[in-house]
């Protein structure tokens, strides 16, 4: 598949760009994709969550009343999760909820999700853009000029470039990924995928 190269005013600069039909295997594999979405979501939480147990709460340890011959329930002590301020019972605990996946499972995963994006026409080529200083203005002038600026836009580049990730940075449907970086998530997650040129014209090392 051919795709035209635009320049950052969003007009063609007469440049292709050939994708090999191959790269990204023939059918998507969805399940591939559904393992690596729970991986890298899984992967975001902290799991620092936690309340304090019976033992944990400082307080008398009296009993609070007799045993018997109240005609209420038996009760010890106020630190007991029925009583206010008292623990929580089997409350939750710092945890990890980080989940493992074979590399070439998200690798499969990483293949079909650009197969998507590539089939249903989701995808944009610029030329080598390169920012001065950061400009929030300029860069969203870029993509109102690719006519992206409607919907979530991820913007994937060869390397990293600080200026240009600062001046997306306040746009809220607008994201930017280093091409080593780029994982299933943030692909599915954008409505259209800008790459430059140099890389797409590296987009199969990434996927190897």
């Amino acid at each position: 598949m051919k795709l035209e190269v635009y320049n950052i005013e969003g007009k063609e600069t007469g440049r292709q760009v050939e994708i090999k039909k191959t790269l990204f295997g023939n059918n998507p594999n969805d399940h591939a994709i559904y393992l690596e979405v729970k991986h890298f979501m899984a992967n975001q939480r902290q799991g620092n969550h936690k309340t304090k147990n019976k033992w944990e709460i400082t307080a008398s340890t009296k009993k609070i009343k007799k045993q018997k011959g109240t005609g209420t329930a038996r009760a010890g002590s106020v630190k007991s999760g029925v009583m206010r301020g008292g623990g929580r019972f089997h409350g939750p605990e710092p945890r990890s909820y980080s989940i493992k996946l074979n590399k070439k499972v998200r690798s499969a995963a990483k293949k079909s999700a650009l197969l998507h994006k590539f089939s249903n026409k989701e995808v944009k080529v610029i030329e080598e853009i390169s920012f001065d200083k950061p400009s929030t203005k300029d860069y969203q002038n870029i993509i109102n000029a690719l006519d992206v600026a409607h919907e979530r836009t991820l913007l994937v580049t060869k390397d990293g470039d600080q200026n240009i990730y600062l001046s997306s940075r306040n746009l809220p449907f607008s994201e930017v990924s280093n091409l080593d970086q780029l994982n299933t998530y943030e692909l599915l997650k954008a409505k259209s995928v800008v790459f430059t040129e140099d890389a797409i014209n590296n987009l199969e090392n990434l996927i190897k």
